[in-house]
């Protein structure tokens, strides 16, 4: 069975997909909070060293990712192990080669990539435009600024994957997380 197969059959018999959609969610709503805040604050401090920026808001994502990884794999572990074992205490006997024994092993993997990918990928995507402004490449607007409306946009777009999720009109709730990104920013403007 091809293992995008069995990683589907896995999350249908722990019904896990749900979890894995609100790690992906949360922790990459995270990760784009995260870089917008960190980018606001060097844009209204002047920061104008795009390496010192770069460097700081990739450690703050390799940070993200690593914490998203581990603390998902740590918690959603503990859980499939005590599914595993109601389950087997149920059955009377033991699961261990099972379908429900490998999901048991390889859902909070699985999970735990979903959670440390998200806000990865994410602040990568948010930090692509000083990449190319160090590379040479111009850009229509200032680097930062440039930065600024690829986390607005991702922060939007997770809004609208949840209005498909919950059955809500898209443009609502990607206005819902728009709204929430406005006030990040001007939360951090009263830094100034």
């Amino acid at each position: 069975m091809h293992w995008l197969h069995r990683a589907r059959l896995w999350l249908d018999i722990t019904r896990s997909q749900g979890i894995a959609r609100r790690y992906f969610v949360v922790n990459g709503f995270d990760g784009a909070l995260t870089m917008l805040g960190l980018i606001m604050g060097f844009a209204i401090s002047g920061a104008s060293d795009l390496s010192v920026v770069l460097n700081a808001c990739l450690g703050a994502a390799i940070a993200l990712g690593v914490s998203g990884v581990s603390s998902a794999y740590v918690s959603e572990a503990a859980e499939r192990r005590k599914a595993l074992a109601e389950l087997e205490a149920a059955m009377g006997k033991e699961l261990g080669d099972s379908a429900h024994g490998h999901a048991a092993r390889w859902v909070p993997l699985l999970i735990a990539l979903v959670n440390g990918a998200a806000p990865l990928f994410i602040s990568l995507f948010i930090l692509l435009p000083l990449w190319l402004a160090r590379a040479g490449v111009a850009l229509p607007w200032l680097p930062l600024h440039t930065a600024l409306g690829c986390a607005v946009v991702a922060v939007f777009l997770l809004g609208v994957f949840l209005g498909r999720v919950s059955g809500q009109h898209w443009l609502r709730s990607g206005l819902q997380t728009l709204f929430i990104a406005l006030l990040t920013m001007g939360l951090v403007l009263l830094l100034e």
